[in-house]
């Protein structure tokens, strides 16, 4: 019996995509999870910090911190939330998952490491000299992965994004984080709010389903970034 795949469709600076970070975890021990970029602020989507965005994530963010129990520092709240000079781009850190996948299949290791770096620490993620730091802290060469990081940044990066948003268009999902699972060319979409903070519960349910199914999973599909930035 072939075992499935867990798709993730994510983005990195999605905070619903953090707050799943914990289910994502848990998936690993039990199925292939296949991590999907969607670029929620890259390109012209891609915002500087300022006051209002400040305000306006902060609401967003203690209802994530809520509704999943992740941790969310005072390096990000109080640090690069009021650092008017950081830019949100999710560009960047999606290439550093691809080129962290291309080394050493360490990708889902590097976008753990890049959502602990901004909500936790309060790093600007989107420059290249923290993600080479980050990419060390995961067991990466430095000099292997600005190489990688060099080839893959523009246009592959583009590529994978698109690729991500047709593959969310074509199970039916709406935003980030969207998970569906893949059996024998079938997908069953499973909205993973009944699940935050609950991981526990999470792998019973893979338990139960990793066999093979169809259909959705119902839950709270509120629970998400939409596919260009997110909303309370």
């Amino acid at each position: 019996m072939s075992t499935p795949t867990l798709h993730y469709i994510y983005d990195p600076l999605c905070g619903w995509c953090y707050g799943a970070s914990p289910l994502v975890w848990a998936a690993r021990d039990m199925v292939r999870v296949q991590a999907h970029g969607g670029g929620m602020m890259a390109g012209a989507a891609r915002r500087a910090v300022t006051p209002e965005l400040r305000q306006f994530v902060m609401t967003h963010d203690r209802r994530i911190a809520q509704a999943s129990a992740q941790p969310f520092g005072q390096g990000y709240f109080e640090g690069l939330l009021r650092d008017h000079g950081a830019v949100l781009d999710s560009a960047p850190p999606i290439t550093a998952v691809l080129a962290a996948d291309e080394l050493a299949g360490a990708g889902l290791d590097m976008l753990a490491r890049l959502q602990q770096a901004h909500y936790v620490e309060g790093r600007r993620i989107a420059e290249v000299a923290v993600l080479q730091v980050l990419a060390a802290e995961v067991g990466l060469g430095v000099e292997d992965f600005g190489s990688v990081y060099e080839r893959l940044h523009a246009a592959a990066t583009q590529a994978h994004i698109e690729q991500s948003r047709a593959l969310l268009a074509r199970i039916g999902g709406h935003g980030f984080p969207t998970f569906a699972l893949e059996h024998h060319g079938q997908f069953t979409t499973v909205h993973i709010g009944p699940y935050l903070g609950r991981p526990d519960a999470w792998r019973t349910w893979l338990t139960q389903h990793v066999g093979g199914v169809t259909g959705v999973v119902t839950g709270d599909s509120l629970l998400a970034c939409g596919l260009d930035g997110c909303a309370t």
